[in-house]
């Protein structure tokens, strides 16, 4: 749906809810609402064609250092952790020379 123009995409949201607010199953009664009530931001979503896909990765990335963390002592530790995983800073390691 974020490579659809924004009027068709428009227009299959807005029948989606339609069909969906008529649902005999409450579950997506529920989510029909929440969609209309989001609608705003979902279309400005399909508008500039982004997603969040990438902030959802960089958290990911966060919680599995912090994870890793847990045994440090100090916080300044686990913030230098992060900030080497997470910077963008390609450290390249000495090759052993046979």
């Amino acid at each position: 749906m974020l490579r659809h123009p924004l009027d068709r995409a428009c227009g299959e949201l807005n029948h989606w809810v339609f069909r969906a607010s008529r649902s005999r199953i409450p579950e997506i009664v529920e989510l029909a609402g929440k969609i209309r009530r989001r609608r705003p931001d979902i279309l400005r979503t399909i508008e500039l064609g982004c997603s969040n896909a990438r902030l959802e990765a960089f958290n990911n990335r966060i919680k599995v250092t912090v994870r890793m963390a847990y045994v440090f002592h100090h916080v300044t530790n686990l913030i230098s952790l992060v900030m080497l995983r997470c910077g963008g800073l390609d450290i390249q390691l000495p090759t052993p020379t046979t």
